[in-house]
């Protein structure tokens, strides 16, 4: 028994003598400061610029549809082809109207017929001028009417009022649609254009044939444009003003919908803090941060900063430092909160 009570004693002051050491160790490693490459904040002057971003539309963009109504007895495209000017995209089933015009004829010429027995009539005085002149209003209305069925036949037949690509097909063969619905709809794309919203901040920065670097993330490429329009009033909810920017499209692979990233350049320079993008770090909840150097205390605490535009492969930094404040640039990856640090160059 007391054997048993003398071996028991001896493995917990064993167990406990191992933790105490485990603890050390770490506490030791704890203290070791961690070797990290830091980077002072100076304000560099840049040009200036303002980035908007927006949606790709055509030149020139029509809605097509028929003047009359109908059932559609042929459609020429589909979706996506190119159309030319006066192109016939579609027609209507044309018999209602061929025999309204035939009517319109036939009314014509018994008009014309009365009227031809009636003058010499008139001519020879056994007719009142009154009455004579009922008979030319009767085949003046008959004349008209005659042009206007054969412009609803000739409406029967729609045909493009541009060249450009059919980008809406919203109708099939034997569908039967309305007087005015728009049915087709066509772009011209061989230029096309960004319709972006800048801030009323920084409107007094934009003006007609400004240069732009024109960034379509969908092919790639970036393309070079020009502001060809500046809104005068600013939408009432975000306050922001309407720009449109020119660009031309060579081979037409800019298709109206894209997003675009448009770079302006000003005149104004200005003052920004620009760190290597790679000292930057995301949090759980997505928010930007980096390490800040506490010189007194040789550690390095988490910051929080608003971020701009990547210039030159490094990153504006909006807010969140101030200028000789020292960034851990190297060796961030394994900080965290107040870690202890040493500075190597």
């Amino acid at each position: 028994m007391r054997r048993s009570l003398f071996y028991f004693t001896l493995i917990a002051i064993l167990i406990f003598s191992s933790c105490r050491h485990k603890e050390t160790q770490t506490s030791e490693n704890a203290s070791q400061p961690l070797a990290v490459k830091a980077e002072e904040v100076h304000p560099t002057t840049i040009s200036g610029e303002v980035s908007v971003s927006g949606n790709i539309d055509g030149n020139t963009t029509v809605k097509l549809g028929f003047m009359v109504g109908g059932k559609i007895n042929y459609i020429s495209n589909n979706e996506g082809d190119n159309i030319s000017k006066g192109q016939l995209i579609a027609s209507l089933d044309p018999t209602n109207y061929s025999i309204a015009k035939r009517q319109a004829d036939v009314q014509v010429s018994t008009a014309s017929d009365e009227f031809d027995r009636l003058k010499i009539l008139h001519e020879r005085g056994s007719l009142s001028e009154s009455d004579f002149s009922k008979i030319g209003f009767n085949l003046q209305q008959a004349k008209l009417q005659q042009q206007l069925q054969q412009k609803n036949l000739s409406d029967t037949r729609l045909y493009s009022t541009i060249s450009g690509v059919l980008l809406k097909r919203q109708a099939e063969v034997g569908e039967i649609v309305s007087v005015g619905s728009p049915l087709f709809i066509v772009s011209d794309i061989s230029k096309v254009k960004v319709l972006a919203y800048v801030p009323e901040g920084e409107l007094h920065e934009i003006r007609i044939d400004q240069t732009a670097n024109i960034s379509i993330s969908s092919l790639g490429r970036t393309f070079t444009g020009k502001v060809i329009e500046v809104g005068s009033t600013a939408d009432a909810t975000s306050r922001a003003f309407t720009i449109k920017i020119g660009i031309e499209n060579p081979g037409l692979v800019i298709r109206p919908g894209m997003i675009a990233e448009a770079r302006i350049a000003t005149n104004s320079n200005k003052q920004v803090i620009l760190l290597p993008a790679e000292s930057i770090q995301q949090d759980q909840a997505n928010q930007s941060f980096v390490f800040v150097v506490d010189k007194a205390q040789n550690k390095a605490f988490r910051r929080r900063v608003s971020l701009g535009n990547m210039v030159d492969n490094k990153i504006e930094i909006v807010s969140g430092l101030s200028e000789k404040e020292l960034v851990v640039t190297g060796g961030q990856k394994r900080l965290s909160d107040g870690s202890l640090i040493t500075i190597t160059k």
